[in-house]
């Protein structure tokens, strides 16, 4: 993991490395708390990455139990979040490649709900999204114009909007630079705009 983020500060702040350097050290109780604060973090990444699928509860799971495994060799070299959130990634994306594996080519990567493609959204019998669908319909193409998106865009995008993680930290949890990532998280923008301009359209009162 690049070290460019974790050379310009202390971490011994920050709750989480507290915690987990009380755990490395015999204290129990504090790996509770870990998972009392991060639970529903890593829940969040997760349903934002994968969509809702059933795999997620075993993921968070497996979040933490990583966490464990790597009680002994832990060492503070980022926020703990930052460094939950690279195992996190691993597993979001160890999750993509092995669903990928098992489906068709034609069956959606995203969650388990919603259409599987942009060209599946729902219409009335006149071939015109019905009013009470139409929100639903946007949202849908949204998230499936995120789902499909490469891995890397997709975290580094999820990360800045939903989880206000600055750029550094990105870079840390993608293991690359501040650089690299403003402009990664510019493509994944530019790719949304693409995916989704005809819905932008329509929003504007365009033609569909």
């Amino acid at each position: 993991m690049s070290e460019t983020y974790s050379d310009k500060e202390d971490y011994g702040g920050d709750p989480g490395v507290r915690w987990m350097l009380a755990y490395q050290a015999g204290d129990e109780s504090a790996f509770d708390k870990i998972v009392e604060e991060y639970s529903t973090m890593v829940w969040s990444l997760l349903t934002r990455f994968l969509g809702h699928r059933a795999v997620r509860e075993d993921l968070v799971q497996d979040a933490f139990m990583r966490v464990v495994r790597a009680r002994d060799r832990y060492k503070p070299s980022a926020r703990f979040s930052t460094w939950l959130y690279r195992i996190v990634y691993n597993l979001a994306v160890n999750e993509t490649q092995r669903r990928r594996s098992l489906v068709s080519l034609d069956q959606p990567l995203g969650g388990e709900e919603g259409p599987s493609s942009l060209g599946e959204l729902q219409v009335s019998e006149g071939g015109e999204p019905s009013a009470e669908l139409e929100r639903e319909d946007v949202v849908s193409a949204v998230r499936l114009a995120i789902d499909a998106l490469p891995e890397a865009q997709r975290m580094a995008l999820i990360l800045a909007k939903y989880h206000d993680t600055p750029y550094a930290e990105i870079a840390v949890v993608l293991d690359s630079s501040e650089k690299a990532i403003k402009s990664l998280i510019h493509r994944a923008r530019e790719n949304l705009r693409e995916q989704l301009a005809p819905f932008l359209q329509r929003e504007r009162g365009g033609a569909a």
